[in-house]
């Protein structure tokens, strides 16, 4: 298992192409043994999510990011499933504010961060700033900066200062206690029209889709582009990307999965030592309800 997350991590982005990672590779895994799979690995992940909890140390962030029909949303239910949810908290980012607005770029993903012991799921994230803005790059015109006034401002140099804002807040969150995985769902332009097909004639799922989504599609090559270039100057020892095959839905959940859990694991998580005072005082406690009188 740990081979995945070795294979899909990129924790230095200067060699960084997408044309290397193939959306459809299941490393060998089958179709027929991914329920019991996944089942497995959700299981040992729950009991790390009790220790996670229970040492009040550590938060994790698990930050979901990919192209429309990836299957971010069912990625999240599936790995998710078995989880604690008093323990879990996902935000799903849509388009900002105006109270967004009247803030940095970063200010809205600060406040849904994790507290201590908990696991957040980010459905979008910070990223959406250097992805859809990259394509999009009238949208900056909304956050009314200062050097900000016109397209033509938006210059190398501004998504330079960008990235380096990302990887400043990244590492100062890490260094307090944040640990920190970035997954991005890589599917096939390919398979990615055809989920749209049976998304518009599926009736539980064609309210998800709109005329939008093609007009994006047309722009797939710049967001290929804004996605390697946001992996290439993010992706670091202590924040590292995923880059995760995203055609074949069951062992997408097999990555994810087993990325968490040996990241829970990595954390060498225990539960906290009683001092022998409170010890002493769960002892005398003991004793009391065993003397109890049905």
């Amino acid at each position: 298992m740990a081979s995945i997350t070795n294979k899909f991590k990129v924790s230095n982005g200067k060699s960084f192409s997408l044309k290397d990672h193939d959306p459809d590779y299941a490393d060998g895994f089958r179709k027929g043994d991914s329920k019991r799979i996944l089942e497995n690995l959700i299981a040992e992940t729950f009991d790390l999510q009790t220790e996670l909890y229970a040492a009040n140390k550590y938060s994790l962030l698990i930050i979901f990011q990919a192209m429309d029909a990836a299957g971010k949303d069912s990625a999240i239910a599936h790995t998710m499933s078995g989880l604690n949810p008093q323990g879990c908290q996902v935000y799903s980012f849509k388009q900002p504010s105006a109270e967004d607005y009247a803030h940095d770029f970063l200010w809205r993903h600060h406040r849904a961060l994790p507290e201590r012991g908990r696991i957040g799921i980010h459905n979008r994230s910070h990223y959406e700033n250097v992805l859809i803005t990259k394509v999009h790059p009238d949208l900056l015109l909304k956050e009314n900066l200062p050097d900000v006034s016109s397209v033509k401002d938006v210059t190398g140099k501004f998504w330079d200062k960008r990235y380096e804002s990302i990887r400043s807040f990244e590492n100062h969150i890490t260094e307090n206690g944040t640990v920190i995985i970035k997954f991005f769902l890589n599917v096939s332009k390919h398979e990615q029209k055809d989920r749209f097909l049976k998304r518009i004639d599926d009736a539980k799922k064609n309210w998800k889709f709109s005329a939008a989504d093609i007009e994006e599609r047309k722009k797939w090559d710049d967001y290929m582009l804004a996605y390697e270039k946001a992996i290439t100057e993010t992706a670091t020892k202590d924040s590292p990307w995923y880059v995760i095959p995203a055609d074949k839905k069951w062992f997408t959940r097999i990555a994810i999965s087993t990325i968490i859990l040996e990241t829970l694991r990595g954390l060498n998580l225990k539960y906290p030592v009683l001092p022998k005072e409170e010890k002493d005082r769960l002892d005398e406690s003991k004793k009391e309800l065993e003397l109890e009188k049905e």
